[in-house]
């Protein structure tokens, strides 16, 4: 294990690394003879499949006048044409076609970012495209394992993505800001440990023979009809480097096993979380409820995302207004709690990304000067 010490983490740090992989889009956004125009880690992209079906990225913006490639259309296998002037590009941001005039300038070029599509999403590298290895993209198994179902939603998110993360990495909001669905008073008085390393963090909370709350209880009963009783519950958060949280969550009736690994007696889901920071004031906040019960039935499919929807409401407008509050506060530090000890150690991780790449460019732009 790395010892990095969670001291140190700028609490209201807004910075994000270029070199990572962000989700762009869902996998079913991303259409064959249609553009999508989105915006990732700063870059205004225009998303696309070529006819064979591969995701392409291209920089929103013309080579010739910058006008925007999304307003424009497909052409051919893989080009994209310009709306302004008609000068088209292909997959790899080459300019292949200029209008009345037979010799395309070499120079004619537009930024092509590494785009995979993976675990229902498309993926997309903002950064330093010769470092994009798509065996880094965070595992979201879950999310198109078949002994998993379930759906998600996309959220536009006014408050910047480590806003989010902090969110997620501390689970004992739930207790007041989702008191009538998930929230309950052994949240906070419930004992959690804290494993991190380079790359990861993880939080782990049991929570014994307690009453299931209402969006458990429910589950419970589609599972197991007329369930009546107590029940432990579990949360398991893990952090991937630098936006991804899968958290592990469930409940089973009390004293059948599942603390040792016996869940055959309750109902297990995991929340899937991503979120893509669109500048450093917004974000793209993709998640997904999948269970491994029921897999069939797509009406508790449609309830069960449409009820986390209703959940993550809450959380939206809790983080729009702290944004809100730290804009009108600039001065004003955050503190910490004993319950932020996860989301300080995300800070910390990511916080050495953003330092890292700052370190790379200062000796890139130094070699450039000496020579």
């Amino acid at each position: 294990m790395t010892d990095l010490g969670p001291t140190g983490a700028t609490a209201k740090n807004m910075a994000y690394p270029l070199n990572a992989w962000y989700v762009a889009a869902w996998d079913h956004e991303v259409g064959r003879r249609e553009i999508l125009a989105r915006t990732i880690a700063g870059r205004p992209l225009a998303l696309y499949r070529t006819e064979d079906g591969r995701p392409v990225a291209l920089a929103d913006a013309c080579w010739h006048r910058l006008a925007p490639l999304s307003m424009g259309k497909l052409i051919g296998a893989d080009a994209i044409q310009c709306p302004y002037h008609g000068l088209q590009f292909n997959s790899a941001g080459r300019c292949t076609y200029m209008p009345a005039q037979e010799t395309i300038n070499p120079s004619a070029m537009v930024a092509s970012y590494p785009a995979v599509e993976r675990h229902r999403f498309v993926w997309v590298w903002p950064g330093d495209p010769t470092l994009a290895d798509p065996a880094t993209i965070p595992d979201m198994l879950q999310m198109d394992s078949p002994e998993w179902a379930g759906d998600g939603h996309t959220i536009d998110v006014r408050a910047n993505y480590q806003l989010v993360l902090d969110n997620l990495m501390d689970l004992t909001h739930e207790e007041f800001v989702h008191s009538s669905s998930i929230g309950q008073d052994e949240l906070s008085e419930s004992d959690f440990t804290v494993t991190h390393d380079g790359h990861t963090v993880t939080i782990t909370r049991w929570m014994h023979d307690i009453d299931a709350p209402p969006f458990w209880l429910k589950n419970m009963r589609d599972r197991f009809s007329g369930f009546v009783g107590k029940v432990d519950r579990w949360q398991i958060i893990e952090f991937q480097a630098p936006s991804t949280i899968r958290i592990d969550v469930g409940v089973a009736k009390a004293g059948t096993g599942a603390p040792d690994g016996d869940r055959s007696q309750g109902v297990n889901g995991f929340v899937m979380n991503t979120i893509s920071p669109v500048d450093e004031r917004t974000s793209l906040y993709f998640w997904a409820f999948m269970r491994n019960y029921c897999l069939a039935s797509q009406l508790i499919t449609t309830q069960t995302r449409d009820g986390v929807h209703g959940v993550f409401g809450e959380d939206e407008a809790m983080l729009t207004a702290q944004q809100k509050a730290i804009e009108a506060n600039p001065d004003h530090e955050f503190y910490n709690l004993n319950i932020d000890v996860g989301g300080m150690w995300v800070r910390r991780l990511i916080q050495r990304m953003v330092e890292a790449e700052r370190a790379l460019t200062s000796d890139t732009a130094l070699r450039e000067a000496v020579h």
